[in-house]
């Protein structure tokens, strides 16, 4: 029968990580402890479930704390705030809690140590990023925004001390290729003791390398505007899988299968797996009888809540500030 779904074989890790779900439940916490509106800057995760979920139970997501009113409690999202949101938050007198992923957070604190060492910044990232803007904006100046290869011709530091940091969510082997340039023209450039690119990212991109060979068609769950889950689509298409992402079994189309009965499903680390079972779901209505698991690498990592929301082993609700 064409367009039958015979088999599904799911990658391993896929959805939330360890960063995505201690985000989200800082904003929960708060909600329990502070009743609702909580304040959030810019979306969390990038996940529109997410969002929903969190808007219905009383968060308020915002772009502009103009929008927040006196004494009210903001969260700043996972991907991490320029110093200038930081000190703004904090001159409006806001309660203040930073679900910013303690990876990112790390990039902040190495940026900050080497400018006052007199290093200048090649970042590797995608302009208009959340994240990419709160790590630029630890600094005033000397941090150049590389995109692609070509871009790095273009950087033009002042000094002779230069340092590359990445955004966390990139495809990994784009990241080497760009990085291979930036050290090619820049022989003494400083990178990081360990690769910026998160565990989540690596292992999501390395199981999609593993299944994407086994597969006809991979489907990808997660929202336009995340990252990592754009990138996981991109890397199957690159190896030669058709992949498409959704964000949800609605999104589905029987034509994707015709004729293409393996079918791989994976996750973006913003992605609650109560999305991917529903997809699974869609796909058993479409014929699938067999659901697999592929063998993967398992995820222990555990970040503590910052103090004030139940958790006392983290001694600041902030990052270090330089």
């Amino acid at each position: 029968m064409a367009g039958k779904v015979d088999e599904v074989l799911l990658a391993e890790p896929r959805g939330f990580c360890a960063g995505v779900d201690r985000a989200i439940e800082i904003v929960e916490r708060a909600l329990r402890r502070f009743g609702a509106p909580i304040y959030v800057r810019h979306e969390i995760v990038h996940n529109t479930y997410v969002v929903a979920d969190l808007r219905a139970k009383g968060a308020i997501f915002i772009e502009d704390l103009a929008e927040v009113p006196p004494g009210a409690t903001l969260v700043f999202s996972a991907h991490g705030v320029a110093k200038a949101v930081r000190l703004e938050a904090e001159q409006r007198g806001f309660q203040i809690f930073d679900a910013t992923c303690p990876l990112v957070t790390k990039v902040h604190v190495e940026v900050a140590k080497l400018a006052r060492e007199g290093y200048e910044f090649v970042m590797i990232g995608h302009k208009g990023h959340p994240e990419v803007e709160g790590t630029m904006g630890q600094l005033s100046a000397g941090i150049y925004l590389v995109e692609d290869v070509a871009d790095v011709a273009g950087v033009q530091p002042r000094g002779d001390k230069l340092a590359v940091v990445t955004q966390t969510t990139l495809s990994v082997d784009d990241a080497a290729a760009i990085l291979a340039e930036v050290k090619r023209r820049f022989p003494n450039v400083r990178e990081p003791k360990q690769q910026d690119i998160c565990y989540a990212t690596q292992n999501r991109q390395d199981a999609v390398k593993l299944i994407a060979p086994q597969v006809d068609v991979l489907i990808v769950v997660g929202s336009p505007t995340s990252s990592n889950s754009n990138r996981l689509r991109e890397l199957a298409q690159r190896l030669g899988t058709d992949a498409y992402m959704v964000e949800g079994a609605a999104d589905l189309q029987p034509a994707w299968f015709e004729g293409r009965p393996r079918v791989g499903l994976t996750a973006g680390a913003s992605a609650p797996d109560i999305l991917v079972q529903q997809v699974v779901e869609r796909l058993r209505e479409l014929g699938a009888v067999s659901i697999r698991h592929m063998k993967g690498v398992a995820e222990s990592i555990h970040f503590p809540l910052p103090r004030g929301l139940g958790d006392r082993s983290m001694a600041e609700t902030s990052p270090p500030r330089s």
